[in-house]
This record gives C-alpha cells, sequence and structure tokens, in this order.
C-alpha cells in the first residue's frame, strides 16, 4: 500500500507571490495572507445565549460581542459573526477547539473553522480607498473605528470584516474569506490596489 501524508498548504499557496506588484515606488497597499492560526466559531444553543455570554467572560475576562465589533483579549480576538455567534482568533492551540470545548459544553456548538478560512489582511495609505472599490461599507475613521467589525461581501463574495489596531499610525483592515473563494478574492484585491503599488507578503502574526 502506498504510504502518503497530507501537506497541509494555504489555499493562496499558487496566487501569492511575495514581493511588488502593480504600479512602482512606495506601496499604497499591503496585502499580507496570515497563516497558522486557530479559528473556532462559537453559536449559542437555542435558549443559551446568556449562558454562553458568561462562559466567555469567564474563559476570556471580557464579554463576547454583541453586536459588529472585534474584542481584543491578550492572547486572542473574539470577532462578532451573527446574532449570538462570534469567532475566536488565536494561536498556538491554547484556544483551540478542543481547548474550548470544556467552557462551553452547556451553552455552546463550537465550529473548527481554522482550515475553512483564509486570513487577509490589508494595510497602508491607500488602504481604505482600494476596499471602497470592493464593498459597500462606509469605513471612514468615524464610522468604521478600531474594532468595528462586519458580516459583508466583497465582489460578490461572503466575508467577515474587521478593523484591527492600527500599524504606524495607518488603518489595518483583517478580512475572513472561505478558503474556496480564497483566490478569487485575492485576485480581485490585487486588480483592484494595482494603480496604488502593492507589497506583497504572508506571516504568521497576527495583526
Amino acid at each position: 500500500m502506498a504510504e502518503f501524508s497530507w501537506d497541509v498548504r494555504s489555499p493562496l499557496d499558487r496566487a501569492l507571490v511575495t514581493g511588488a506588484y502593480g504600479a512602482r515606488g512606495d506601496a499604497g497597499v499591503s496585502l499580507t495572507e496570515i497563516r497558522n492560526f486557530d479559528l473556532v466559531q462559537v453559536m449559542a444553543r437555542r435558549g443559551k445565549a446568556a449562558d454562553m455570554a458568561k462562559a466567555a467572560k469567564a474563559r476570556f475576562g471580557v464579554g463576547a460581542p454583541q453586536t459588529p465589533k472585534a474584542v481584543g483579549t491578550s492572547d486572542a480576538t473574539l470577532i462578532w459573526s451573527g446574532p449570538d455567534q462570534f469567532f475566536v482568533l488565536s494561536k498556538g492551540g491554547k484556544h483551540g477547539i478542543g481547548a474550548l470545548a470544556p467552557a462551553f459544553a452547556t451553552s455552546a456548538s463550537l465550529s473548527d473553522q481554522s482550515h475553512a478560512r483564509v486570513l487577509i489582511s490589508i494595510s497602508g495609505t491607500k488602504a481604505r480607498t482600494m476596499l471602497a472599490k470592493l464593498s459597500s461599507i462606509d469605513l471612514h475613521p468615524d464610522a468604521f473605528p478600531v474594532g468595528a467589525a462586519a458580516a459583508t461581501s466583497m465582489d460578490h463574495t461572503s466575508v467577515t470584516l474587521w478593523r484591527g489596531k492600527d500599524r504606524d499610525g495607518l488603518a489595518v483592515f483583517n478580512v475572513l474569506v472561505f478558503a474556496t473563494f480564497a483566490e478569487s478574492l485575492w485576485h480581485t484585491m490585487l486588480d483592484s490596489a494595482a494603480e496604488y503599488g502593492v507589497a506583497i507578503g504572508h506571516s504568521e502574526d497576527l495583526a
């Protein structure tokens, strides 16, 4: 019998070519795929939303987001994904599905989305301008401050979008997209950002 092993590869493995793309000069947009993260969706069972919220507070020290926003802790980010449900984004297995199961055993159902989603971080002086081509969400700082989140679409593709902490004085936007649609959306982002110049990369550091 032939032997084989699963070789875990990013859904963007073929499409992502690190380096510069588009207009020459200083890049106005930075597109970075974040790899090797843990992502668990926590969904309250019927009539258990309050119990789920208590469990989240006990586990993370902060309440689960009840409205479209992302809440950071010392080692995780809780991201609203719909009524009575949220994502837990983290690294290193501390908040993976096995670690979270006991905390939410009686109040919520858990779904491991770590390999089902692709996480793209977008920043740069032209990041908001580029995203305006793809999304109807108002991303002006007054309307979409740090921590704001939305379940929306980009170029007819469903995504979860949230604004992370600013970096070097510039806004950072994060996009979670289903793995099967990631390559298509990636190319659309590249096309939309090309006129501003793009710095392409990947990282294992959460934005």
